[in-house]
């Protein structure tokens, strides 16, 4: 039996027109293996320890920088009499492919060469400065609330994505070390990523995955079990979900517009599913929204 550690799928601000949360954190036991369905950077500014991604290990010092794809596994480990003072950031897959300007090509390019290149970069001098300057800005915006902070959020995150990809194309992987990543294949990913990317598509099934990957649907639905622990249909409407608590929460479209645009052919089906999924239905996850506000 596939063993599934801790899945973590929440995160603050989740729902919402930015799905971006961003926090300084201090670990002196490191964190339990676990993984999750959203992207995550992370930055050492204090401490030493190691992480583990998908069973290969590398070291956590001051400007380690690393990029997590979903559903990797990952563990981070602190050296004993030390502690790991670090910037997690996380965001959705949404957040980052379709607001960035030349989506089609470093970001999908970014995203599908997982395995050519390694997941974390180590900084240094001025560079490891400047890095901790971004994000130190970062998390002072994250924390405000004045004009314009979600577009500079997505700027100084496209900033520093752009730095960490230019950075780890000088240390492409050995043959050796991308053969100890193949349990997070390229096909995989690509399969996740896909459906990740048009899961707003009415008529996404498991039968047009099949085809465009060349696989049968059997296949493909054992792949999607294996890496997200979850059967295609569930994975699906988790995402077509959260992006509607988003579209609830930030657009004044009607539950029945919402209903189209996430992927539901019936709305009938949508209001089940939210339900099932939210413990309420669509107008009254709206209505408590605002009553927060």
């Amino acid at each position: 039996m596939t063993y599934f550690p801790n899945y973590l799928k929440d995160y603050p601000n989740m729902d919402t027109s930015s799905p971006l949360h961003i926090s300084l954190n201090t670990l002196f036991n490191g964190y339990p293996a676990h993984r999750h369905d959203f992207l995550e950077l992370s930055y050492v500014v204090e401490g030493t320890g190691s992480e583990v991604i998908n069973g290969v290990k590398h070291p956590m010092l001051p400007g380690t920088l690393t990029f997590l794809l979903p559903y990797q596994i990952h563990e981070i480990i602190t050296s004993p009499g030390s502690k790991l003072v670090l910037y997690n950031c996380m965001f959705s897959m949404d957040l980052l492919v379709k607001h960035t300007l030349d989506r089609d090509h470093w970001v999908m390019e970014m995203l599908d060469n997982n395995d050519a290149y390694p997941p974390f970069l180590q900084l240094q001098g001025r560079e490891a400065e400047r890095m901790r300057e971004r994000l130190v800005e970062m998390i002072k915006e994250y924390k405000d609330n004045r004009p314009g902070r979600d577009a500079l959020l997505k700027s100084i995150l496209t900033e520093v994505l752009v730095r960490f990809d230019r950075g780890r194309r000088e240390h492409k992987l050995t043959d050796t070390e991308a053969a100890a990543r193949l349990n997070f294949n390229s096909k995989s990913w690509a399969i996740i990523r896909y459906i990740q990317t048009h899961f707003q598509d009415e008529d996404l099934m498991l039968s047009a995955l099949a085809e465009h990957f060349s696989l049968s649907a059997s296949r493909i639905s054992e792949i999607v079990k294996e890496t997200t622990g979850q059967t295609f249909l569930n994975f699906l409407h988790d995402l077509r979900i959260r992006h509607a608590g988003s579209l609830l929460a930030s657009t004044e479209m009607s539950v029945i517009e919402i209903a189209s645009e996430v992927g539901f052919g019936s709305y009938k089906t949508f209001s089940r599913v939210f339900r099932e999924r939210k413990k309420v239905i669509p107008t009254e996850y709206r209505r408590n929204l605002q009553q927060l506000k």
